[in-house]
Formats: C-alpha cells, sequence, structure tokens
C-alpha cells in the first residue's frame, strides 16, 4: 500500500474533509469544519494537508494560524486518520509534512494543538515520538460535550506546544523514546497511581517537596474503561484534572510519557517537570533531569 502525503488544493478534496470529520469522529453537521472555512483557511495561510491511498482521502492534517501570548503559531486544529489505515504511520507523516510546509514558508517556529490527556495513545505520540511538550491545561476546552462518541467524558484537554526547531524536537524525529519508564524515575512514587481495581489512587504527598520531577499514571485505554463504567472514567477525568492544573500552576510542564506493565496490565505514565518552554528553546535539553 502506498500514501501519498501532499497539500489540499482542489474543491473536492476539501469537501472530503468535511466527510472524514464526520466518519472518524461522529460529528454532527453543527460541530464540523466547513468547506467555506477550509477553503479560507488555505488561502491566508492555513495548513491542509492529505494523506492520499490513490485518489482516495484517508487522512488529514489542519492548522490556522494565530497568537498565543504574542507569540506566532500554526495552531494544528485537527488530524485524522481513516479507520482502516491507522498504525501504518499515516498520522506521524502527516505532521512531518505540516512541520516542513511551515518551516518552508518560514511562518513560526511553533506549531500548538490540544489532546485528551486521558488518551495514552496520542500522549505517546505527541510527548515519545514527536518531542511536544505541554504547560497548559483547558477544562472542557470545547464545552462539556459535542456530538461526538469520544467527548462523552469531558472535552478536558493539555495545550501542546511543538517548538519545531529545537533540539530536543530534532533528535526525537525518528528516534522515538523508549516507551518504558527509565531506572531514574522508578524510586519516585506517583502523584495518582492505578489502583488493583483500576481507580485512581491520589498520593497527597507526591509532589509536594519541591520534587524536580513529578508522575502521573493514566488507564492505557480509556475508552475501553469507558464502555465497562463511565463512573469508574468519569473519576479518572476528576483526578487527573486536578493533578494537571495542580502541577501545571505551580511551574511544571508535561516533558515525556512512557508505557509500563504492571502485574500483565499495560499503563500510561507521564513525567512532569519544573521547567518552562523557554528551555527547550534554548536547547537545553535533556530526557530526565538531575533530581
Amino acid at each position: 500500500m502506498e500514501i501519498a502525503i501532499r497539500r489540499l488544493e482542489r474543491f473536492s478534496e476539501f469537501r472530503d474533509v468535511e466527510g472524514l470529520q464526520k466518519e472518524v469522529w461522529g460529528f454532527e453537521d453543527r460541530d464540523v469544519i466547513p468547506f467555506v472555512q477550509l477553503v479560507s483557511a488555505h488561502e491566508v495561510g492555513g495548513v491542509l494537508i492529505g494523506a492520499f491511498d490513490g485518489d482516495a482521502l484517508v487522512g488529514f492534517a489542519y492548522g490556522f494560524l494565530g497568537y498565543v501570548a504574542g507569540t506566532a503559531v500554526l495552531h494544528s486544529e485537527m488530524l485524522a486518520v481513516k479507520d482502516g489505515y491507522r498504525n501504518l504511520g499515516i498520522g506521524y507523516r502527516l505532521k512531518l509534512a505540516q512541520r516542513k510546509q511551515v518551516l518552508a514558508q518560514a511562518m513560526t517556529l511553533r506549531i500548538t494543538w490540544t489532546f485528551d490527556p486521558l488518551q495514552s495513545r496520542n500522549a505517546y505520540f505527541n510527548f515519545a515520538k514527536l518531542g511536544a511538550l505541554a504547560d497548559q491545561y483547558k477544562i472542557n476546552f470545547y464545552g462539556q460535550a459535542t456530538s461526538s462518541f469520544l467527548h462523552s467524558n469531558g472535552t478536558d484537554r493539555l495545550w501542546v506546544s511543538w517548538l519545531l526547531e529545537s533540539r530536543r524536537v530534532k533528535q526525537r524525529i525518528g528516534n522515538p523514546l523508549p516507551d518504558v519508564v527509565p531506572s531514574a524515575l522508578e524510586g519516585i512514587a506517583p502523584l495518582i497511581r492505578i489502583g488493583f481495581d483500576l481507580s485512581p489512587q491520589r498520593n497527597s504527598s507526591a509532589g509536594e517537596q519541591n520534587d524536580k520531577r513529578v508522575l502521573i499514571e493514566v488507564p492505557w485505554d480509556i475508552d475501553a474503561l469507558q464502555q465497562k463504567s463511565p463512573t469508574l472514567a468519569h473519576q479518572w477525568r476528576e483526578a487527573t484534572r486536578r493533578a494537571f492544573s495542580e502541577q501545571l500552576a505551580a511551574g511544571y510542564l508535561v516533558e515525556e510519557f512512557y508505557c509500563q506493565n504492571r502485574k500483565g496490565r499495560r499503563l500510561g505514565v507521564y513525567l512532569l517537570t519544573l521547567r518552562t518552554l523557554a528551555d527547550f528553546d534554548q536547547n537545553e535539553d535533556s530526557p530526565v533531569p538531575a533530581a
């Protein structure tokens, strides 16, 4: 299977983006970014890149220009891959194409986007593979719910910054971080830990001793947990909302995401560190800061 990655140019392709939004996220018409908006954004510097199997659109990435705290950014609002084409590296190729176009047009050195911190696969993609960082937590960013089946547990988001020319990003591209928790972190008690019954367990002493590193555990498959126990999934939303909000307000940022197996159960582990985005802009990167 040969998948071509290229910019979208034709009206018919913009129409296909409308349809793919509905197919991937289950959006109703009122939540779809419409054809006319896509055309206008494209005309004034927005980035709309598609993945094609022959003539069929099977994925896309869409971003528009904006400003965050006075800094020009491209905000990547959507990245979608059609069911049946996932786990083929298409999303990764779309992000790299997005980065290449942004740098070629010299529009900015930063791309931002948001994602649900309970989605572990997305977290690994963003931090371990792309080298992104997050220093903001948005509560119900799109409101309490949308028409998508994915948003029944609120729309909390981590705000991600991808520093395109940082040493961290250049090193991470093509060389993803190993997905296991490094030995240097094994002795740190997580602020939020997965209990034996899959419930979130808060360690009140973690992160309160001026530690430079904080860990937050999350379920590996929150969608399966949502189907099995919506109440438990909601508990995870509340627990992680509080933990991320408190730690980011205290000056931490989300730096890495790892996978871990505990007694045959897979889970995700976030690493938060007392650093700023400026530290990485200045190329002062190190995978695990000194204690």
